[in-house]
């Protein structure tokens, strides 16, 4: 692998007396799909957070293709700028339309002029089915394409890498699959991602690499059919046998 676009060395994350991350190993290359899987509390979210330095660490260190980020004399807000990340719950403004959603923080955080933007967002947005929604306010999206929407923004700027947050835990059944598809389409052009999920057959499908956490390790990792198929790590086992239908 050349140098890796996200990598964690020896993470350590603590909230009081809980060790919530200990010691994460973790380097993702380019065009790379890793999922992160693991019961509620494993350190998958904390992970995530740590690696855009909404969360900061305890011991370790987080490279951003090379850097190190997590250095204090580190700019964190021109780090964010160069990751994608779209957590749970959608945190669209309600009082602007999809269109200026999607374009704020390219304007406002990496200073693309506003009718460049505009344009590259609804081009992105028809792309990805959504041209027709760009002059809506979300409340009249349905909580599907609210994420679809998160989602483009997260990627209007090129990000080097995207962090995705179990994005479909809030929404109802029936629209995971439009989020996922949106996921599936990213891979397929080549993005690099880092994604929390408990959607296991989506996992297996998309993901390059298999990451299972507990209790803030690392237990596993591999290609999808080595963990799903044949898991080396008795703990890896119950735990797809409980999630696993």
């Amino acid at each position: 692998m050349s140098v890796p676009v996200i990598e964690a060395r020896g993470v350590r994350k603590r909230f009081g007396d809980h060790d919530v991350l200990r010691g994460i190993d973790l380097a993702v290359g380019t065009h790379e799909v890793v999922v992160l899987i693991g019961a509620s509390g494993s350190g998958k979210s904390t992970l995530l957070k740590t690696m855009n330095l909404i969360e900061g660490i305890d011991d370790g260190q987080i490279f951003l293709s090379g850097e190190d980020i997590t250095d204090p004399r580190v700019d964190a807000d021109a780090v964010r700028a160069r990751i994608g990340v779209v957590f749970q719950h959608f945190n669209l403004f309600p009082h602007l339309t999809v269109l200026d959603n999607v374009t704020l923080a390219a304007v406002r955080v990496h200073g693309m002029r506003k009718t460049e933007a505009r344009a590259q967002a609804r081009e992105l947005l028809d792309t990805l089915g959504l041209g027709a929604k760009a002059d809506e306010y979300p409340d009249r999206l349905s909580g599907g394409q609210q994420q679809r929407v998160a989602i483009v923004r997260a990627v209007l700027t090129q990000p080097e890498v995207l962090l995705l947050d179990e994005i479909t835990s809030a929404l109802d059944p029936q629209l995971v699959g439009e989020v996922l598809d949106l996921v599936r389409q990213l891979k397929q052009q080549g993005a690099t991602i880092v994604m929390a999920t408990h959607e296991m057959s989506f996992a297996r499908e998309v993901a390059d690499r298999i990451v299972f956490l507990e209790h803030g390790v690392v237990v596993e990792q591999g290609p999808p059919s080595q963990v799903f198929d044949a898991p080396q790590h008795a703990a890896t086992a119950e735990f797809l046998a409980r999630v696993q239908h």
